[in-house]
């Protein structure tokens, strides 16, 4: 049985569905956060908050993809007589690109998606909707609460670079992190995996297959034959060794410029461009998978040559997306979750996921952070809505975090 639910502050549900909505209209995919940053900071004047608690840093300098703007970041002041450390909400702004062109419509205790050729995106306007709520409500009901930070990142859908590049001095000294991103808002998310991604450059040399295929270098064969000592090793899909266990993946094949490899059936194929990924819950093990791939690729560029002896060759490039991390069952943040939870007369559901979140770069930064859900299913594809019973539960559940011990 769930427990008992203590009293907690009410929300204003009519209010919070609309602003779901408003955001969920506004057009934002990943680098491109512009209009919907501005959407929710004129949300955020009209529920009150001065325009000089809202500002936006300039990670978007940093970030190695064009980026349209920073991260949207609010402070609040405290209002509770009891002296406490601040606070930090947070979300991302971005959507994958498959949300272009959504149109959202309230269907019953869900919001839908009228346009059957795009993803919704309620991952995350949810979580805008649910941080513009809490201050909106904190506002409203003059509700006492330690000083906060809201953050609002940017290219979490291409990387979580938003959450990568800020400066963590810009939060105002927070103690712990909330971050709202998922379905349930019983789920206290307290580890998720880390991982690499990679690319590796295959250049072979090109000549006529049909008449002189020997003086060719295939770049297509060095690719086929390191996949092929990647999956005999068991480096491929699920990965487990010696008691560890991770995933890889190899997700695009292809040209230059994102052309087709290859030029012509008739034509040994002198170039061709890999992405991939590796990851684990075990930091080095990430780094193990990668380095797999590395040295397949570059044992096959070695075998395959051309008449004269000349080898290929596989250039190889590899950079950490994001660290894993798994916070303790009796950690503060997990204590202050579990117990907001309980508050809604819901049971805390502690456990990791698979997935990459922001929250696992606001913990490399010192600050631990757990992750709840806000009602989005069905995400990144054309099949997602909003369940409207949890996102209401996670806007009351961002108001107990806010405002209880």
């Amino acid at each position: 049985m769930p427990p008992t639910a203590p009293a907690t502050p009410a929300v204003d549900s009519a209010a919070a569905l609309a602003r779901l909505v408003r955001f969920l209209s506004v057009e934002g995919v990943t680098g491109r956060e512009g209009d919907i940053s501005r959407e929710i900071t004129a949300a955020l004047k009209e529920a009150g908050v001065p325009a000089g608690a809202i500002t936006y840093d300039d990670t978007n300098t940093r970030i190695p993809e064009p980026t349209q703007t920073g991260n949207l970041i609010v402070k609040l002041p405290g209002t509770a007589k009891k002296p406490a450390k601040p606070l930090l909400f947070m979300t991302h702004m971005d959507t994958v690109p498959l949300c272009a062109g959504a149109k959202p419509k309230v269907q019953g205790k869900r919001v839908v998606n009228e346009a059957a050729h795009a993803a919704l995106g309620g991952d995350n306007r949810t979580g805008c909707a649910v941080l513009v709520t809490l201050a909106a409500e904190l506002i409203r009901q003059k509700l006492p609460h330690p000083p906060l930070t809201l953050l609002f990142t940017v290219r979490e859908e291409s990387g979580l670079f938003g959450a990568k590049h800020l400066n963590p001095a810009d939060l105002g000294g927070v103690a712990m992190g909330f971050n709202f991103d998922g379905r349930s808002a019983a789920d206290v998310i307290v580890g998720a995996i880390g991982a690499d991604r990679w690319t590796v450059d295959v250049r072979g040399r090109a000549s006529h297959a049909g008449v002189a295929p020997e003086k060719g270098v295939s770049a297509t064969l060095i690719v086929s034959l390191a996949l092929a000592e990647v999956h005999a090793g068991g480096w491929f899909g699920k990965v487990v060794k010696n008691g560890k266990q991770g995933t890889s993946n190899v997700g695009t094949v292809g040209g230059p410029d994102g052309k087709p490899a290859g030029d012509a059936t008739n034509v040994v194929t002198d170039f061709v461009h890999v992405k991939g990924e590796s990851r684990s819950h075990d930091a080095k093990f990430v780094r193990e998978i990668t380095a797999a791939y590395k040295a397949a690729f570059t044992a096959a560029a070695a075998r395959v040559k051309d008449h004269e002896g000349r080898p290929g060759k596989a250039t190889f490039h590899s950079r950490l997306d994001y660290v894993p991390f798994r916070l303790k069952d009796d950690a503060p943040v997990v204590k202050r979750a579990a117990a907001a939870v309980a508050a809604l007369g819901r049971e805390p559901n502690l456990r990791v996921t698979n997935g990459g979140l922001d929250a696992n770069w606001m913990v490399k930064h010192g600050i631990p952070t757990v992750t709840f859900g806000a009602g989005q299913n069905e995400i990144h594809t054309v099949k997602e809505y909003v369940d409207l019973t949890e996102f209401e539960s996670g806007c009351r559940l961002a108001l107990a975090l806010a405002t209880g011990e």
